[in-house]
């Protein structure tokens, strides 16, 4: 299959993936601890060939990782909260700023910049209101690169960590 980005500034990105490739990016992202023999018996290729392909799909960033799925309610870590920030100021200086602030925070899952009316939004787990809190007022409210902030309480996760549609 032949996949073009026409929204792309510099040149188009072209994606060369068969079906095989496809079937094993769906099994792996659905359970990455597929061995190369269970994915053989699953798409009807050979371990060594699941091995190779495996391999050039990592070489090549289309698999950028491997991780466990954990259970945030038994860690204690259960409410997720999505929080959007408006900047301060609108310059590069200042989006690097929030962006450092953000990449240090290990409560912060997810942080997105938008176009509208806020800058960014970030998905961010707590145990608690307290901890909640204590995040908006004593970490992201004081930060130098912060104007604004709202946040919404998650009361229930209708889908959360889909893969992609490969």
């Amino acid at each position: 299959m032949h996949i073009s980005c026409t929204f792309c500034f510099k040149r188009p990105i072209i994606v060369h993936l068969d079906e095989f490739d496809r079937k094993l990016l769906r099994l792996l992202q659905a359970d990455g601890r597929l061995t190369n023999n269970e994915l053989s018996q699953k798409i009807n290729l050979s371990a060594s060939q699941c091995s190779r392909r495996r391999t050039r799909l990592e070489q090549e960033g289309y698999i950028r990782g491997y991780r466990a799925d954990l259970d945030r309610e038994k860690l204690g870590i259960g409410i997720v909260n999505l929080i959007t920030v408006t900047l301060a100021t609108h310059n590069r200086d200042n989006a690097q700023r929030f962006a450092r602030l953000i990449g240090a925070l290990p409560e912060v899952l997810e942080a997105y910049s938008l176009t509208g009316e806020m800058d960014y939004i970030i998905k961010v787990v707590t145990p608690d209101l307290r901890s909640l809190s204590a995040f908006v007022s004593d970490v992201l409210l004081p930060h130098e690169s912060v104007q604004h902030v709202k946040t919404a309480i998650v009361l229930d996760t209708l889908k959360e960590g889909g893969g992609l549609p490969v």
